[in-house]
Order: structure tokens, then sequence, then C-alpha cells
């Protein structure tokens, strides 16, 4: 059954935020989740992950805190439960098993991954990383957001006095990798404060010196005191089968087992090797993209390519680009960002309230010597435009905030956006847009290869099948890849269980949604039609919008 849909304005959002035609007490329930969610969702270094927070706000991490929200989520549960379905259409029982994963995920963060209480990290992005959330947008910093700034960082002692209450079961590793990441936080942050601070109103500047010293007196005493601490051994990041197979069930609405997930990834790592080969030997003697000699190079050369995938999308007949739709572009990436850069990816995705503005992605001088996304992105903008930018992230992004559907809005899940972003590459590979330079072709592959090995690893880690140092290793050799973009891998991977899964799980479940519609709709097909329908829902697991699109539950048969 295929949906119809339209692309919103941004003027016409708050006017279509309570014209859905579904369950008004679902959407009122979900309205009501999210913005508790806003509230209470940790920080963490994933772009498409972060959530609009509300003027004031400073985390709140203590052990009352987290019961709170174990019985707050509880509450949500039974109210979800006790819903009646009747007159229920397919869009609204979609719109209820969105609700049901998003209560279930709160439950997988605080009771299964047990980030709170397991891993040190954690604590560094809910202090510095809820400071670099709020750095990412340009300039200027207007009063308020100032304030947020001097708010966050004022709050830096409480939340990590609660970590020390709360980090009971601390797992080696992620204590080393912590240590690690504070080994050098005082001159960080002095240069990030010397550089943030001629920026900020004078009326801010003086609260905004004295908060920046005290969080990082506060973060070098957190790390002298995981010194310290002696963590068991038997402590383990590890969340076995039963709770990877929970997440797959009940928050990703995955039809496959862990197993299955394995051998599809095998099967997309062997396909990804001989076509890298391929692509190598149809190259053979052709010289590899040259670095751009400077930000500014690239930074220009990212605009230009912009401007022209959107009219590649439209001539080639793949994609609607709406005259609303703000850029993605590049800017060289600021002083008071770039010695906080390992907090997160330093881009700048707008929100739901922003819809029209540019995205940004900061980027770093080029260099032979960047990280494995970074000097690819040196040699040629366009992989990561596709991924993050457009057709990617940003662009589906913005579709979804623009959905009239409050739930689609606000729900997330990896699987359909990371499956976009990793679909559209290979996509724009089939449909010719790198044919003009065979080098980043074979970037497109070895891409190809790194996002296939992270299921690999994914499911092993969560097993404990292999360690995070073995993870590491295994990625760095086998991609092949850098050693320091290798180990962060591994150590997100760990401690996100599920997520690097989504990328190529996601992907694979696009194209056979687009087999099964080219087959099914014969000379009705149109991969346009298709691909507006699932950027618009891209958000929505792609279970779900196959349900929707071609009234198949084939893929839906393990949650009912």
């Amino acid at each position: 059954m295929q949906r119809s849909f339209i692309l919103i304005p941004a003027c016409c959002l708050l006017l279509l935020s309570t014209a859905h035609a579904g369950a008004p007490n679902l959407q009122s329930l979900g309205e009501e989740f999210f913005q508790w969610r806003a509230v209470t969702q940790p920080a963490t270094a994933d772009d498409i992950v972060r959530v609009e927070r509300p003027d004031g706000w400073v985390p709140d991490w203590s052990g009352t805190s987290i019961d709170r929200s174990n019985e707050t989520r509880q509450k949500f549960r039974k109210r979800l439960q006790s819903l009646s379905h009747a007159g229920w259409t397919v869009q609204d029982s979609v719109d209820f098993l969105l609700l049901r994963s998003a209560i279930a995920r709160v439950d997988y963060e605080l009771n299964v991954v047990r980030s709170a209480r397991r891993n040190p990290e954690f604590y560094v992005q809910q202090t510095l990383g809820a400071v670099f959330e709020l750095l990412l947008q340009p300039p200027p910093f207007p009063g308020q957001r100032a304030r947020n700034i001097v708010l966050r960082l004022q709050s830096v002692p409480q939340t990590l006095n609660h970590a020390r209450e709360n980090l009971t079961e601390i797992v080696p590793s992620f204590a080393r990798i912590t240590r690690e990441s504070l080994s050098n936080i005082t001159p960080q942050l002095e240069q990030f404060s010397k550089e943030l601070k001629p920026l900020l109103p004078r009326e801010y500047q003086r609260q905004f010196l004295n908060a920046v010293r005290t969080a990082s007196d506060a973060l070098g005493a957190y790390a002298e005191w995981l010194n310290q601490q002696k963590p068991q051994v038997q402590n383990s990041f590890v969340i076995g089968p039963d709770g990877y197979n929970r997440f797959l069930k009940e928050i990703a609405l995955l039809p496959y087992t862990a197993e299955e997930i394995l051998q599809m990834g095998q099967t997309e790592w062997e396909r990804s090797v001989a076509f890298d080969h391929f692509e190598t030997l149809r190259n053979k003697g052709l010289p590899q993209p040259d670095l751009f000699p400077s930000a500014v190079a690239q930074r220009e050369a990212e605009k230009l390519a912009e401007e022209a995938v959107r009219k590649f999308l439209v001539e080639k007949d793949i994609l609607d680009v709406p005259a609303w739709m703000g850029h993605y572009w590049n800017l060289k990436l600021p002083g008071y960002i770039e010695p906080l850069r390992w907090l997160g990816v330093t881009d700048d995705l707008t929100s739901a309230t922003r819809l029209g503005e540019n995205a940004i992605s900061y980027i770093p001088e080029p260099s032979a010597n960047l990280p494995f996304f970074r000097r690819a992105t040196a040699q040629d903008p366009r992989p990561i435009l596709v991924h993050e930018g457009v057709p990617g992230h940003f662009f589906q992004l913005a579709l979804s905030w623009a959905h009239a559907d409050t739930l689609r809005r606000h729900f997330f899940d990896s699987g359909p956006i990371e499956g976009i972003g990793f679909y559209t590459e290979e996509m724009m590979l089939q449909q010719g847009y790198f044919d003009d330079k065979p080098g980043t072709r074979e970037i497109i592959y070895r891409f190809m290869r790194l996002r296939a090995l992270r299921v690999d690893v994914d499911v092993k880690l969560a097993r404990g099948d292999y360690t995070i140092e073995d993870a590491a290793r295994y990625l760095e050799a086998t991609v092949p890849m850098d050693a320091e973009t290798a180990a962060r891998e591994a150590a997100f991977f760990a401690s996100t269980p599920g997520q690097a899964i989504s990328y190529q799980i996601g992907k694979m479940q696009i194209i056979r949604l687009i087999a099964d519609a080219k087959i099914r709709l014969k000379e009705k097909f149109s991969l346009r039609t298709l691909h507006n329908f699932v950027w618009s829902n891209g958000n929505v697991p792609i279970a779900l919008q196959r349900w929707e699109y071609l009234g198949l539950r084939d893929e839906l048969h393990h949650i009912w």
C-alpha cells in the first residue's frame, strides 16, 4: 500500500504539527515522550542522534535521576499499551511501533548497555560533549547561546561527582580510553577558551573563563580518580546474545538474527573486496586524486559539487529537491572547535526548528596524515558529501523533520538513516556520478569494505568474541585504515552495540525494497517516487516503510 506524502516548507511546519489525521492519543503521547527525551537523552559523539535541548538545560545523571528515568519509561510503556487501536490505519500502527521502539531504547540504554555504570567516557560526553554540541552551529554567539555554554560548563563538576557514584561496574578498556582522552585536557580547554572568549558577549566572558577553569580542574581530577580505581577484570561491556537479539527485535525492528546478520556482512565484504579489485585493475596507470592545496580550495570545490549534485539528482530522475532545502557546505575548522574535535563529528546538520538553514561540515587543512575519512575528503569532497550532506544525512533529516507526523519528526534509528547514507554512495556510483574521477570510485569501494567489516565487529564485540583491541587491530589491517580511526571506531562500537551494523543492513533492506517494488509495481514503478517516500520517512525502520509502501509485513513477523 503506497502512502502519499508531501514536502513541507519550514514556514508551514508548526501549522502541520497538529494536522496529522492519525490517532490523536498516540500522537500526543509521542509528543510528550520526545519532549521528555530532549531533557534526558544522553549526549553522544554521533551527529545524527543529537537533539535540541531547552534553553537553560544542564545534564542530570544523579542516581536519583537514573531511577526516575526508569520509572518514567515504565509509565510511558504502560500508557502506550493501554491505547485503543480501534480505527487505526497502517500508518497509525507504524507510529505505534515507532513509539514502542523509542521507549524500549531507553530501557536498553539504562539497563542493558549500562554506560552510566560501566563507561567513564560516557561522562566525558555528558560534560564536554554537551558543550561541544553548542559550538557546532556557526557564529554569532548571542546572549542565550552564550549563557547555555556557561551553564553547561558550570555543571561539569556536579556531573562528574555523579559519575564517581554511578560507576560501579567500570570496564578496564573504557577506563583506559577515557584516561587517554583526558590526557591533554588542560591545554585543550585553554586553547578553546582563548579562541571562543572574543566571540562571546562581553557580559558572559568572565563567567565563561571561570567556568572553563572549574571544568578543567574537575576533568583533571576525574582522570586522576580513574587512575586510582582498580576496575575488576570481570567487568565487561559485553551485552551477550540475549541483549543483542533483544536490540535487533525490539528496537531496530530487524527481521534477522545475529547469525544471519553476520552472514549478510560477510557476503557484502566479499563483494566489496572483489569490486574494489575490479576497480583498481580498471584504473591501472591512472593518477590518484591529489590532496587539495588548502582548506579554502577544498571548500570551494565542495560548494561547486554540492550545487552540481542537486542538479544531478533531478536531471537523472533520482530524487526531488525542494526549493526550501538549505545547502551543505564546508567551512574551515574554527580554532575553538579544533582542540575538542575528538568529541564527535564536527558538523551542524541543523534541526527541526531550523529548516531551510544551511548545514556545515568543518574541515581541517588537507594533509597526508589525516585519518581515514578526512583524507578521502581532502582528495574529493563528494563521497562524504553524498553520505553526510546531499542527498544523505542532512537532506534526509531535513525532509524527515518537515514531516506532518509528530512521531516521524522526532523518532530516530540508525538503521534507516545510516542505511540511506550508505546506500546513497553506491547508488550514486552506479548512476555515474563519480565517473569523472576513477580514483574516487576506488574511495567508494574502500568505504564499502569498512562498512561491511563493521557488521562483523559490531556483532562480535557485543557477544564478547572480540576485545576492543582485537576489533581495532582487525579494522586497521583488513580495511585497511589508520590506527587512530580504527581505535576510535572500535571503542565507539563497543559502547553502542547495534549501531555499526546499521550502514550495511539498512542499505541491504533498501535494495530489497527497491527490487520488490520494481517486480510488484511493474511499469508503474518509479525509482524517484520510491526514493521520495524513503527519504521523507527516513527516520522510520525500513521494515515499517516496506509495510506502508508495498503492504508487506514479511519483515515484521518477529515483532507481533
